[in-house]
């Protein structure tokens, strides 16, 4: 599932809307691959806690700061507009996909595979074989409350996404309270694993939500929700006013 998010436009922002200095730099892709075997496919809700953690992973990858192997990629990538692409495998095609530079992140029923970002057209030929579609999942038990304590992505309420599509979204918004925590905030988040959950806001209080302050992801629409639409909010107890 292809995905470029967008959010509240700041000037030279990787997410606004609009045409801009960015979209003239090269740009790249952020592959992540999800392990759905035919016998076993993971839970929906792990799935998104698993690929958002993934992001974090790579974010916090020490090959993707200073003269990180990975750190070109990545800044070039954040340079440009920030897309993410979800691809599934299984059996022999995960294998494949294991054995490319990249990071493998478990949850409690899903495994996914993180990639430094690669050029649009410019993907691994074990990557770029694997099929977008196919990634619908769902949860055999309704995930439990959220810890209020630890970071929670709230997805909006009012829209229907494929598993593929929510998981990108996750990993935007895990990415954009990243970037908005300090450094300090960031070293207790990876030093704790990256603790989060996914969950699905309740309709009363998704407007006070996307008008809280906290990090919004904004679709831009390419893939199965209209242009604009508000996709998650990154509620991390560091961002939380008040």
């Amino acid at each position: 599932m292809s995905n470029e998010a967008t959010t509240t436009p700041v000037p030279d922002s990787p997410f606004r809307p609009e045409p801009g200095d960015r979209d003239l730099a090269p740009q790249f892709v952020l592959p992540l691959v999800v392990r759905i075997e035919r016998a076993a496919p993971p839970a929906r809700t792990d799935a998104l806690e698993t690929a958002a953690r993934a992001v974090l992973v790579l974010l916090g990858d020490e090959r993707s700061a200073g003269e990180g192997e990975w750190a070109r990629a990545v800044r070039d990538w954040q340079d440009a507009r920030i897309r993410k692409v979800v691809r599934r495998a299984r059996g022999a095609e995960w294998r494949r996909a294991e054995a490319l530079p990249g990071v493998t992140v478990a949850g409690g029923s899903a495994e996914v595979r993180v990639f430094p970002p690669v050029p649009l057209d410019g993907w691994p030929k074990d990557l770029a074989r694997l099929q977008v579609s196919g990634t619908d999942l769902d949860d055999p038990e309704p995930p439990g409350a959220a810890d209020p304590s630890a970071p929670v992505l709230w997805m909006n309420p009012g829209l229907d996404m494929s598993a593929g599509k929510a998981m990108a979204q996750a990993g935007h918004g895990a990415q954009l309270a990243w970037w908005e925590l300090d450094a300090g905030a960031r070293a207790a988040w990876r030093d704790a694993g990256y603790p989060l959950s996914v969950r699905t806001a309740d309709p009363a209080r998704w407007d006070g939500l996307t008008t809280s302050g906290l990090p919004v992801v904004r679709d831009a629409g390419f893939t199965e929700i209209a242009p604009g639409s508000c996709t998650v909010v990154a509620d991390h107890p560091a961002l939380r006013r008040g």
